[in-house]
C-alpha cells in the first residue's frame, strides 16, 4: 500500500473534511443560536412575500432547524465516505459506511456535549438522532449509485 500522508489528494481531503467539522462546531456557538435561525426564517419568508400564523412560523423553524441537522451531517458523512484511496473505481463499502455512521454519531454526540456550555444554546439527545439520520440518509447515495452501475 501507497503511502497517502504525502499525497495532495489526501491532504486536500482531509483539509475538506476537517474543515467542515470545524463549521459544524462554530454553527453550534452562541452565534447561531435559535433566535438567528428564527431571523433567517422570518426574512426568508419576508422575500417571499409569505405571512404566517405563529403557530406555523415555530413549526416551519422547528423544521428548518432539523433540517439543517440534517444536512450539515449528510455533507460530513459524505466527506468521510469519500476518503480516497488506491481505486479508481470506487465501490460500495458498507462498513465503510457504517464506520462513517458511527463517527458522525459519536462527533454529534460532542457537539452536543459542548453545546451544553454555550449560552442561548441546549443540549439534545434527539437531535443526535437527527444528526445520525443525516448521515445514514447520505450512505444511500454511494449504495444507490453502486447499485445503478451494475
Amino acid at each position: 500500500m501507497k503511502n497517502n500522508f504525502m499525497r495532495p489528494v489526501w491532504v486536500l481531503w482531509w483539509a475538506i473534511t476537517l474543515a467542515w467539522a470545524g463549521l459544524i462546531f462554530y454553527l453550534s456557538t452562541q452565534t447561531f443560536a435559535p433566535d438567528f435561525s428564527r431571523s433567517v426564517l422570518a426574512e426568508m419568508l419576508s422575500v417571499l412575500h409569505c405571512k404566517v400564523s405563529p403557530a406555523t412560523f415555530a413549526t416551519l423553524h422547528t423544521c428548518f432547524r432539523k433540517l439543517a441537522h440534517l444536512t450539515e451531517y449528510a455533507i460530513f458523512a459524505l466527506l468521510l465516505y469519500a476518503y480516497p484511496d488506491e481505486e479508481e473505481n470506487p465501490r460500495w463499502q458498507r462498513g465503510r459506511a457504517l464506520t462513517c455512521i458511527v463517527v458522525i454519531a459519536l462527533y454529534s454526540l460532542t457537539d452536543e456535549y459542548h453545546q451544553l456550555y454555550v449560552p442561548q444554546r441546549h443540549s439534545s439527545l434527539l437531535d443526535c438522532g437527527w444528526d445520525t439520520l443525516g448521515a445514514s440518509l447520505a450512505m444511500l447515495l454511494p449504495f444507490i449509485q453502486h447499485q445503478v452501475k451494475q
